[in-house]
């Protein structure tokens, strides 16, 4: 063999192995599971039922994989055993876990005050809700987050895609292209990086959460926004008749979230509508805003956020609920080029 094939083959080893390396470190493909004995046709089955990842699969009781057509009992075992097998589910040790949440990326928000006390940014790999009043800022937040999810990660960005589920219909591409010149990125290129679908009801957006995890197979996605995510339950589940089904349906759409942030390692953000409630104490402090979703949001978010209106175009965060983040306050701006620190 000549010294030039011998290289050749070293260089495609070395590729190979590389490819593999990457591969480990990122969700394995539900197609994996063929090399551990599942038959294809099964596999096929798999992700026609909505499982695209390995993980998917792991993460998922075992009554959702019998739900698919043509998936016996004996197939369901094997099925996760292999599975289980792939994906590392047993216990580990703190100082593991700790490195790898050195590794987690934070997207910035635009806004340096804002990013102090979020500890540098929106954390991926979990979900950030921010509840508020109509005009407090959150949709206009999620605009920023699409491009500066764009960003290098040496200028706080998370170097991968948006992916925009719309329940309000307030999503603005124009507000795109005016934060993109900001930044100093390609405005169309920044458009074309951003997924965007429009949710008509509840049952539509939950639907839409199996398409979005087929695409982040395929492609970098580093976050997921869903604006709002308790707008169409307000109108599709009416009166106390309902509660129970509207929050055992919202359940299972955060737990989805959930499973997209694990098994993909993106930042989900989601919006959420508040009510006034006024209760015995605070007849004289006036009506309190009270979050959407109850007791099943609060528990199945990471961090929440609440935003409210201040002078002018100024805007207050408040950190409410944090497994690290110390309840803080930070003073914004929404400009034209979106989320800004304030101008004294």
């Amino acid at each position: 063999m000549s010294a030039g094939m011998e290289q050749q083959r070293q260089q495609k080893v070395a590729q190979e192995q590389d490819e593999a390396e990457e591969m480990r470190h990122g969700p394995l493909p539900v197609e994996q599971l063929q090399a551990s004995g599942i038959a294809s046709i099964d596999v096929k089955k798999l992700r026609d039922g909505g499982f695209c990842t390995v993980e998917s699969i792991a993460f998922t009781p075992r009554k959702d994989i019998l739900q698919i057509k043509g998936i016996s009992d004996a197939k369901a075992d094997k099925i996760i055993e292999a599975a289980s097998k792939l994906v590392s589910l047993g216990f580990t040790s703190a100082r593991q876990i700790h490195e790898q949440r050195l590794e987690i990326i934070q997207i910035t928000t635009g806004s340096r005050e804002l990013d102090k006390i979020l500890e540098g940014g929106i954390e991926t790999g979990s979900i950030t809700e921010i509840y508020g009043e109509f005009r407090s800022g959150k949709t206009q937040l999620c605009h920023t987050l699409c491009v500066t999810c764009q960003l290098g990660l040496d200028q706080g960005g998370g170097e991968g895609k948006a992916m925009y589920i719309d329940a309000e219909g307030t999503f603005r591409p124009q507000r795109l292209l005016q934060i993109a010149d900001r930044f100093g990125l390609n405005g169309p290129n920044v458009l074309e990086n951003v997924a965007y679908a429009r949710a008509y009801n509840t049952d539509h957006q939950s639907r839409l959460l199996i398409e979005a995890a087929s695409m982040m197979v395929e492609t970098r996605f580093a976050l997921m926004i869903v604006d709002s995510a308790t707008a169409l339950y307000r109108t599709d589940f009416c009166g106390r008749g309902e509660l129970s089904a509207r929050q055992m349906h919202l359940a299972k759409f955060l737990r989805s979230l959930q499973k997209i942030a694990d098994e993909f390692g993106v930042a989900v953000v989601i919006t959420n509508q508040v009510v006034s409630q006024v209760d015995g104490s605070a007849v004289f402090a006036g009506p309190q805003i009270k979050p959407i979703g109850g007791n099943i949001m609060a528990h199945a978010t990471t961090t929440r956020l609440a935003f409210r209106k201040g002078r002018g175009e100024e805007r207050i965060c408040k950190v409410i609920s944090s497994p690290c983040l110390a309840e803080a306050e930070a003073r914004f701006q929404i400009s034209p080029e979106g989320v800004a620190d304030v101008k004294d």
